[in-house]
């Protein structure tokens, strides 16, 4: 059975940090305290790490009047400052532990501790070679301190003695309460042996006076409230919450209801929104859950620096239509027929090729459509920097290239246009151009910013233009990378191979991967035993921009699983042990939250000033028309994004594009297949479909003023003048006040003024009218009222009402 580091660092009472040092110590290596810990490891830590009493004790022979010895035992500990002694004449040494460690002298010169002023009495001595107990050592010279000086004719009798060794037991354990009431309120060592005043031994009233503190009394006087630690992993449930912060749990639903949720008592809420609830009742949360990010390297390089990094090559992904010469196009570029070895000269799976031309390299991924590509981004990865858009001069401008046109604007690469097939008799590549920009795509040639090349894939004619096109617009962009961290990267198809096991095409972005790395992949680990190049050579390592065939890995990961090296393969496990239990926990692996129409009515994404949009129609004349509808409802606070505008029903291919885009579908006499349905069902995209083009009009327009922040202003509801002040038990200062203006209203935003100043802002505890509960009191008349949190009111303040009205904004 496992345990957490943490864990078992709490169980023993240590601070995390100090527990992975001493464990270090003890010859267990952890990372940190996330690292996980086997039986074995953690019963031997308990048994190291536990506090444990010191066994050094060292015995001298302390000579006392008379020229008799007794044998004193004292634990060796860390010394402290003296304590003040109490000035009485008299003083006798307490048998309690001494964090003084011995003189290693000779005990017979030890000054006569036990007798410090002169004439005191001496004790009672054991015979020579005798041990005596230092309790009844004490006591005997404790009785002797009080029956005066030794007289060897008059001995004490049992009676006397046995009362004073329970007068004195009565004093040591005072004592102990005393040690133990510092320790937990001060976390101090225990003191030194400190003197006693024995006339606390035959007074019972200056013992009562002169007695120390006792551990309640003590620790009730130094105990201050704090802050309540609530540790929580992840996501927490209401009920957890509310047990941990000792509240109800319907107190934490009320707070929840002020920010706009409506939970019940067994549903989780984020760990962000539990801090703020807790913060509410002045707790503090902890997020002691499983912290991937601690584990996995982020990349130095700042998004959109120049400076940082190593240049590194350009990732150019080829889309278009089926058969408009994407693969052929890669074919010239690599000078080899991989289309000879697709069925039917159609691309069954993603292949990624690395060309060197003039000196610089470049890295291709060529996509079976457009596909694979939004299912990337969908993931979080934003694997390309520019897009050549392949149109067949022979054919034009076809369903498939709008759609890629689409793609890439929403992933916001630049696209150069490789427009094929330009040696057949039936081509027009300037008509091809020109259809383009019906698309949002200016050529160059018609004074526009987007690189347009003719060409012929089968010829190889025109391909050293489209590389000096591509080396053109790397340079612009000029990409980096950071080379020297662990390698972090994206899969771009993976099988599993008969002889070989799992095996994917891995296209890495940050860092170096080398063979023997271990490395996570999705729910997948492993280490790197193999790695190939396009070209089947085998690598010792492969840097940023780099597509490499990994071998090694414990399972098929999906296309776009994020790949990252990690230390070692125990953290592995555990990266991977908590992407399963969080796969577990959730019902629907949706990558993005769920966007609707009502989402943007409330607020929500009250971050963002543009509405993205997938728009469907029935027929090319109603699809322009909406389209140009909608482009016109843009303002200068809110733009609708238009991101793709189609004819036909609306299918997966559009659900896949709006969940990478974060957009809404909109279909106006269309309908979802139910592959699209079912596709946006488990990724949270909303489709709205319309009949009429003025009620889709008038939703977009309030989706649009939904994404600004509402208005708000204050609204003073009345004012009451405290004339007299109550204090009750257990609840608090109550104040008597008298409604001089409009009207006091029970869970109302209040202020408290004095003097013109506002010492106080919140809301009301509570409003009673007489001895019962009022939801609102008037002008003229009598209330009592209650501050949440404050106590300080004084006869003369002014209680002031109000609410905060918020209005949604308008365009």
């Amino acid at each position: 059975m496992s345990t957490r580091a943490y864990k078992l660092a709490e169980e023993l009472g240590i601070d995390r940090n100090e527990f992975v040092a001493k464990a270090k110590e003890a010859g267990i290596e952890l990372r940190n305290a996330m690292a996980t810990l086997d039986e074995a490891q953690a019963a031997f830590l308990r048994e190291k790490l536990s506090a444990k009493k010191s066994d050094r004790i060292t015995e001298a022979r302390v000579a006392v009047t008379g020229g008799a010895s007794v044998i004193r035992r004292r634990k060796r500990t860390e010394p402290e400052p003296e304590p003040v002694a109490v000035p009485e004449p008299l003083h006798v040494v307490a048998p309690v532990e001494s964090a003084q460690p011995e003189a290693e002298t000779d005990p017979a010169a030890e000054p006569a501790l036990d007798a410090e002023a002169e004439g005191a009495p001496a004790a009672v001595a054991p015979a020579a070679g005798e041990e005596e107990d230092d309790e009844e050592a004490a006591a005997k010279i404790a009785a002797r301190g009080r029956t005066g000086p030794r007289d060897d004719s008059a001995a004490p009798t049992p009676d006397r003695a046995a009362q004073s060794r329970k007068q004195f037991r009565e004093v040591v354990n005072l004592r102990e309460q005393e040690m133990l009431a510092k320790q937990v309120v001060g976390r101090t060592a225990p003191p030194r042996a400190t003197v006693i005043d024995p006339r606390t031994l035959a007074s019972p009233r200056r013992k009562r006076r002169d007695a120390p503190v006792k551990k309640s009394v003590a620790a009730a006087a130094a105990a201050k409230p704090g802050k309540r630690i609530v540790r929580i992993e992840g996501d927490v449930s209401v009920a957890d919450l509310a047990h941990q912060l000792g509240v109800k749990a319907p107190q934490i639903q009320g707070k929840l209801m002020g920010l706009g949720m409506m939970v019940s008592i067994q549903q989780t809420i984020p760990a962000e929104t539990a801090a703020l609830v807790a913060a509410e009742f002045g707790g503090e949360v902890q997020d002691v859950g499983f912290q991937e990010a601690a584990f996995l390297e982020m990349p130095a390089v700042a998004v959109g620096d120049a400076q940082a990094g190593t240049p590194r090559p350009p990732v150019i992904t080829v889309m278009g239509h089926v058969d408009h010469g994407k693969t052929s196009l890669l074919d010239a570029l690599r000078k080899t027929n991989v289309v000879a070895g697709e069925a039917g000269g159609i691309t069954q799976h993603i292949g990624a090729y690395q060309v060197e031309t003039g000196g610089h390299t470049l890295t291709f991924i060529d996509t079976p459509g457009h596909a694979a590509f939004t299912q990337m981004r969908a993931r979080g990865a934003q694997v390309t920097d520019i897009v050549i858009l392949v149109v067949a001069a022979s054919e034009g401008i076809m369903p498939q290239t709008i759609e890629a046109i689409s793609h890439a604007k929403a992933a916001e690469v630049p696209i150069i246009v490789a427009v094929n097939k330009c040696d057949l008799p039936d081509a027009n590549p300037q008509l091809t151009r020109q259809r383009l920009m019906e698309h949002g795509i200016v050529v160059e040639d018609f004074g526009g910013d987007t690189l347009a090349v003719n060409i012929s894939a089968t010829k190889r004619t025109g391909l050293d233009k489209l590389l000096e096109a591509i080396v053109l617009q790397a340079e612009l962009l000029e990409p980096r990378a950071d080379a020297s961290i662990r390698a972090q990267g994206i899969v771009l198809e993976a099988q599993l191979d008969k002889g070989l096991g799992p095996v994917a095409t891995v296209l890495v972005q940050e860092g170096t991967l080398r063979r023997g790395d271990i490395i996570v992949v999705g729910t997948h680990y492993g280490r790197v035993r193999i790695m190939n190049d396009d070209k089947g050579e085998p690598l010792k390592e492969a840097g940023p921009s780099q597509p490499v065939q990994v071998i090694g890995i414990s399972g098929v990961p999906a296309a776009g699983d994020l790949m990252h090296c990690v230390e070692s393969e125990r953290v592995a496990k555990d990266i991977v042990d908590h992407r399963l239990d969080e796969a577990r926990r959730e019902k629907t692996p949706a990558a993005k939250p769920r966007i609707s129409l009502e989402d943007l009515f409330a607020g929500a994404e009250g971050g963002s000033r543009e509405l993205a949009l997938i728009v469907k129609a029935d027929v090319q004349g109603s699809a322009e028309a909406i389209s140009s509808a909608l482009a016109k409802l843009s303002t200068d606070r809110v733009k609708v994004n238009v991101l793709h505008v189609a004819v036909g029903g609306i299918t997966e291919s559009d659900v896949q594009l709006a969940q990478a885009s974060r957009a809404i579908v909109v279909g106006f006499h269309v309908r979802p297949d139910a592959k699209a349905r079912r596709a946006a069902e488990s990724v949270g995209v909303e489709i709205r479909t319309y009949q009429i083009i003025y009620e889709m009009l008038d939703e977009v327009k309030a989706a649009m003023a939904g994404l600004l922040p509402p208005t708000t202003r204050e609204v003073v509801l009345g004012q009451a003048e405290v004339r007299q002040i109550f204090s009750i038990p257990r609840v608090g200062v109550i104040a008597g006040s008298y409604v001089t203006d409009g009207l006091i209203r029970r869970g109302a935003q209040g202020r408290l003024v004095r003097d013109g100043v506002q010492v106080w802002s919140g809301r009301f505890a509570s409003l009673k009218r007489f001895k019962d509960d009022a939801r609102e009191v008037q002008t003229s008349f009598e209330c009592g009222i209650g501050l949440d949190g404050f106590n300080d009111v004084k006869v003369g303040d002014i209680v002031e009402a109000y609410e905060i009205e918020s209005k949604p904004a308008e365009l």
